[in-house]
């Protein structure tokens, strides 16, 4: 067995000698850098590590002890803050919530039980979600609230598989949140044909 072993590490050991000469000082790969005469372009220079956006929050939840941040949502929603209209005031607009919700179609929830309004948002506070037992969700970490029924989801876009980063992989780890991708109202994606994320190599 030990024969057999030796046997097949001999090409290989031999490979590697061989081929060490090409990443030496004297030629090869180290001899093509250290000969470059361009000098480095700051104007050309891409920073390795972006500034953090300001429209982003610190994620709640740590991934392997670490914070990271998440897309903002409430700048998004165009009528926010929802406590402008939802108040004690008499609203005196005729058919004022089919203008403000009127396409706003929830597909969402089984078939036997699909939900409602206010199984996320607060009835009495309504700039905020909630979720089953209560607790007030601010809008900008909807991910706290999908999570309670997404639970597998929620785990892969903390650990990174779900979901998309936002910045470079260098610095701090910038993803999108669940509102970013899913219209919470109707989350389920629509089977389509794939498309390209990048543009062909010819333009």
């Amino acid at each position: 067995m030990l024969k057999k072993c030796l046997d097949a590490m001999i090409p290989l050991l031999f490979i590697i000698l061989s081929a060490g000469p090409a990443f030496t000082a004297d030629d090869g790969v180290m001899q093509t850098i250290n000969s470059a005469t361009t000098p480095l372009d700051d104007g050309k220079r891409v920073d390795s590590v972006l500034p953090v956006p300001s429209n982003t929050v610190p994620v709640k939840t740590k991934y392997l002890g670490r914070l990271f941040r998440t897309e903002t949502r409430k700048d998004k929603i165009e009528r926010f803050k929802c406590s402008q209209c939802h108040n004690n005031k008499e609203v005196k607009i005729t058919r004022a919530a089919e203008i403000a919700h009127g396409d706003i179609v929830v597909v969402h929830g089984g078939q036997g039980k699909p939900l409602a309004c206010l199984t996320c948002h607060k009835e009495d506070e309504r700039d905020y979600l909630v979720t089953e037992l209560g607790s007030r969700v601010d809008m900008d970490h909807s991910y706290q609230m999908c999570g309670r029924c997404h639970f597998r989801e929620r785990r892969d876009w903390v650990g990174g598989a779900h979901g998309k980063r936002v910045s470079y992989w260098a610095g701090e780890r910038i993803v999108k949140n669940c509102t970013s991708c899913h219209d919470p109202h109707s989350p389920l994606f629509e089977k389509r044909w794939p498309k390209t994320y990048s543009p062909p190599f010819n333009k």
